[in-house]
């Protein structure tokens, strides 16, 4: 797993050797930032990467140019990978590693995002109530995006407060890029 661009283009990053980080894949992380690329401006944004893992879209988006960004993942263990990572790159002063459940940070941060990722393990069983949960807590800018990496059979109810932008599907998994408000025609 690398950086595939921006300012530590090719660097290497770490990740557990263990089954409890499912690490996004450089074609799907490739997608993600190719597609964001027309969307929105990375520089100075700032991210959040909920269900963490390697901290890989996080620190893609810091590459970049992002202004930092917040790594909010439940596991300790995952949390200080994703530091190492950040050490590695010289970027650690660009961000923050919060150890929490996704809920629980989504319930009591007062922050605002440009870019919010959420790439939940396939078993957690509340993907479909994310973009409602984040978006209706305003967590996510005017213009921002929320990109959910979820398995495909996985659907997201109608909402008024987003609508789904861009799907891309790579085998069992589809990236689903969601906006505020309903659709323009």
């Amino acid at each position: 797993m690398r950086i595939i661009t921006g300012i530590y283009r090719g660097r290497v990053l770490t990740t557990l050797p263990d089954k409890r980080v499912r690490p996004v894949t450089d074609k799907v992380k490739g997608t993600i930032f190719n597609v964001l690329q027309s969307r929105l401006d990375l520089r100075e944004a700032h991210v959040l990467d909920m269900f963490a893992g390697s901290g890989s879209l996080g620190l893609e988006a810091i590459s970049r140019e992002a202004a930092d960004a917040v790594f909010v993942d439940e596991d300790h263990e995952v949390l200080d990978t994703i530091e190492r990572n950040a050490g590695t790159l010289g970027c650690l002063d660009q961000c923050v590693l919060v150890q929490s459940d996704a809920q629980a940070f989504i319930d009591r941060t007062q922050d605002t995002f440009d870019l919010i990722f959420a790439d939940p393990p396939y078993a957690y069983g509340h993907v479909a109530l994310l973009p409602g949960l984040i978006l209706r807590r305003q967590l996510l800018k005017k213009e921002g995006f929320l990109i959910i990496e979820h398995e495909k059979r996985v659907q997201f109810p109608e909402d008024p407060a987003y609508h789904i932008a861009v799907q891309k599907e790579f085998g069992n998994t589809r990236v689903s890029f969601f906006a505020l408000g309903l659709k323009k025609s």
